[in-house]
């Protein structure tokens, strides 16, 4: 290992330069932020403004402003279409970025048609404020970039259940699924929002059954590309006897004692409304009328009698 001694010239000559460079670089940070212009010092405007947008989802971002130990405020301000035309070019602020710190901007909110959109951002340091920086071509949200949704299969015994992604309201899906086979005939489903489970069919036992699905937004008429095919199988069970006995003989016992039970209920209300009452047979007139109004004066003594015995037997029975 080797060892370098430095004279003391050298030594003083290495300090020295540090010294300089960092003189250099203090006397950038200083001037660089903050110019001159007609004696009056102004910010740098923002650069390399360009938009991400993914789904639907815009945002404006640009090269921060640096004021050492200082903190920028940034404005975003938009046009479109209609303001162009109609309203004399006048600039709109952003919904969410009158005054933002970071260097970029949601802009998802101001962007509501499918026409070209110029962009603009400022920065401010208190009393100090930065022209206006442009974005070099107009914005138009037909040129999203649409990506495949997430999506999360399962099964509910033999029922088929798929979970989209959320995207927002301005997302449709549609969910192709099938019986994973020869020839087997391709399915597709419409479903118009995400985050919710959907059921999709009953699975054969034994049978493996794929599923793959797009977005599709009406508003700038595109759709995604197709997601990567999943696949689930739901393993060859099947009732048993004794269960599907059960539920037969059960059947069969509802089928016979609903009938019986409406029979019964119905008698037993007429039973308590309407109820049948049945004379004795010794009230019972067994000989007409007429006979017993034609007994002879000498013959009423004996049906006389033959009352009292009637009713004291009626009594007696009582």
């Amino acid at each position: 290992m080797f060892q370098v001694k430095l004279s003391l010239p050298e030594t003083l000559t290495m300090v020295l330069e540090e010294i300089e460079t960092s003189l250099i670089m203090w006397f950038s940070y200083a001037l660089i932020p903050c110019l001159l212009v007609d004696g009056v010092a102004v910010l740098p405007a923002p650069q390399n403004l360009s938009v991400q947008s993914t789904n639907m989802k815009h945002v404006l971002t640009w090269s921060p402003v640096v004021v050492p130990e200082e903190i920028i405020h940034y404005s975003v301000e938009y046009q479109g279409e209609y303001e162009s035309l109609y309203m004399s070019h006048i600039w709109i602020p952003s919904s969410w970025c009158s005054s933002t710190q970071g260097p970029e901007c949601d802009i998802t909110d101001d962007i509501t048609a499918t026409v070209p959109y110029s962009l603009r951002v400022r920065a401010t340091l208190g009393s100090l404020t930065s022209a206006w920086s442009t974005l070099k071509h107009p914005f138009n949200r037909n040129s999203t970039v649409l990506t495949p949704p997430g999506m999360e299969i399962t099964k509910d015994g033999f029922h088929l259940i798929i979970k989209l992604e959320d995207l927002g309201p301005q997302f449709e899906f549609f969910v192709a699924y099938w019986k994973r086979e020869p020839g087997a005939k391709e399915h597709v489903k419409m479903v118009r929002r995400g985050g919710i489970p959907v059921h999709l069919e009953t699975m054969e036992p034994g049978a493996a059954h794929c599923v793959k699905v797009r977005t599709f937004v009406k508003a700038i008429r595109r759709h995604s590309a197709f997601s990567q095919t999943e696949c689930v199988k739901v393993q060859g069970e099947t009732l048993p006897l004794a269960l599907a006995l059960f539920s037969f003989v059960g059947f069969m016992l509802t089928l016979v004692a609903v009938p019986l039970s409406i029979w019964k209920t119905g008698r037993l209300l007429q039973n308590s409304c309407c109820p049948v009452v049945m004379l004795p047979d010794t009230l019972k007139i067994t000989n007409s009328p007429q006979k017993l109004i034609s007994c002879r004066r000498e013959e009423v003594e004996a049906c006389v009698a033959a009352g009292l015995s009637s009713d004291e037997f009626l009594k007696a029975w009582i």
